[in-house]
């Protein structure tokens, strides 16, 4: 995700103020937040989910829309999301 100087800010409150609240929802089992190191305004969030199933739920949530319209105005750059399987080490 990427925001502008005057916007990176308000977006690191909103996580704070959000990421209990989605570490607690059923199946995360985890919430990173990443910073890029050439872009200090830009940011990876990293979710660990039980199944594709509660990812799903998740983002079909009031909690995700909730959180998702304070974020998505913020940006200035389209934002990209990806999901991955681990291979290794086996779960």
């Amino acid at each position: 995700m990427h925001f502008s100087p005057e916007t990176s800010e308000q977006f690191l409150n909103i996580f704070e103020e959000m990421k209990q609240h989605i570490r607690a929802f059923e199946g995360c089992k985890g919430l990173e937040l990443y910073r890029e190191i050439d872009d200090a305004h830009s940011f990876t969030t990293y979710s660990f989910w039980d199944t594709v199933e509660h990812l799903e739920a998740y983002r079909k949530s009031d909690l995700f829309k909730t959180t998702w319209a304070k974020v998505k105005p913020l940006m200035r750059a389209k934002p990209m999301a990806v999901s991955y399987e681990r291979v290794y080490p086996k779960a």
